[in-house]
């Protein structure tokens, strides 16, 4: 046998018994959130020359294709108890019931003029600050998908997604403390998936509230 044969072989032996760890063993596994913030660059907020949230696309367009806009994916992934409107082939969500994620309320979610309102999708990072942290570089379709990414969106007590406004995690953060660890760990998720950075004092806030939950791993896309 060659010594370029031996070589496989000793490969192949150790793969088979466990010696070296299979390709794919790490994939997909999600990293602590903490160390995924400090691969984000740090600097100061970009202008917000030029934004408007046409730069993001269509609002709740139906970027996945399946025949449903983005806002009704949401409501039905976040939602329980659902009830569709007739004839949209269980599409636009009639009715349901949010457990609210920012304040631990269960609010009961009745689509119509004013009722909707009750319930909102909230971008976790706002567009806004999106833009002013990198996605005024990103192409359109970029923006588009970042708008529509379930990994930014979830559905929401209305008034909050209102206070929150385009906040990041210095100004603004979720009334129910128990979930703030995993609300920045998402944050941390979407800028690193974009590309986009963190301004020094939001660094700050996300490094504070991770202290106190330092095993807390950033969501899987």
């Amino acid at each position: 046998m060659s010594r370029w044969e031996i070589r496989i072989a000793t490969v192949v032996s150790a793969l088979l018994v466990g010696i070296l760890p299979s390709p794919t063993a790490t994939a997909e596994q999600p990293g602590l959130a903490t160390a995924v913030l400090e691969t984000l660059p740090v600097k100061g907020r970009a202008p917000k020359t030029g934004y408007t949230r046409d730069q993001f696309g269509q609002a709740w367009a139906d970027v996945d294709r399946n025949g449903c806009d983005t806002r009704n994916d949401i409501l039905k992934r976040d939602l329980t108890a659902i009830i569709y409107k007739a004839g949209t082939r269980n599409c636009v969500v009639a009715s349901g019931t949010l457990v609210d994620r920012y304040s631990g309320e269960t609010i009961n979610f009745i689509r119509g003029n004013m009722t909707s309102m009750e319930v909102q999708i909230d971008h976790v990072v706002a567009l806004s600050n999106a833009w002013q942290t990198g996605a005024f570089r990103l192409s359109a379709d970029q923006r588009k998908a970042l708008a529509n990414d379930p990994i930014n969106l979830f559905a929401v007590k209305g008034s909050l997604n209102q206070q929150k406004s385009d906040g990041d995690a210095a100004t603004w953060l979720p009334p129910l403390k128990s979930f703030r660890c995993a609300y920045v760990a998402q944050q941390i998720a979407v800028k690193a998936k974009y590309s986009l950075w963190v301004v020094p004092p939001e660094k700050a806030a996300m490094v504070a509230i991770l202290a106190k939950c330092p095993g807390q791993k950033v969501p899987v896309s």
